[in-house]
């Protein structure tokens, strides 16, 4: 992930309802939750959702699948994976026992 993207994402989460949107779905996991299911967990109005899961696709944190008549969401653990291993690229000046702990990819 480039600094762009992680910004974007940043961006993104840095709103109390989306942020909120985005760990319902990690809570939920890959398979994907119903946005109208998102709302009512949420009590958020369909309109107003809208907006909070189109931005959050946008910076591409959250996926989105149609299957019948409703479109599930679902978090992008990929990018979330990116924007944690772009935090944590250089942590401790690649000291990796001072890091200990941490999450770190491979």
């Amino acid at each position: 992930m480039d600094q762009t993207l992680a910004i974007d994402a940043f961006a993104a989460l840095a709103h109390e309802t989306r942020l909120s949107v985005f760990r319902l779905l990690v809570q939920r996991g890959p398979s994907g939750t119903p946005a109208m299911e998102v709302g009512r967990l949420l009590d958020l109005k369909p309109s107003t959702l809208s907006g909070h899961l189109s931005a959050l696709k946008r910076a591409g944190l959250v996926t989105a699948e149609r299957k019948h008549r409703e479109i599930l969401y679902a978090p992008n653990l990929g990018a979330v994976n990116g924007l944690v291993t772009f935090l944590l690229q250089d942590c401790c000046g690649g000291d990796a026992t001072a890091c200990a702990g941490l999450v770190v990819a491979p």
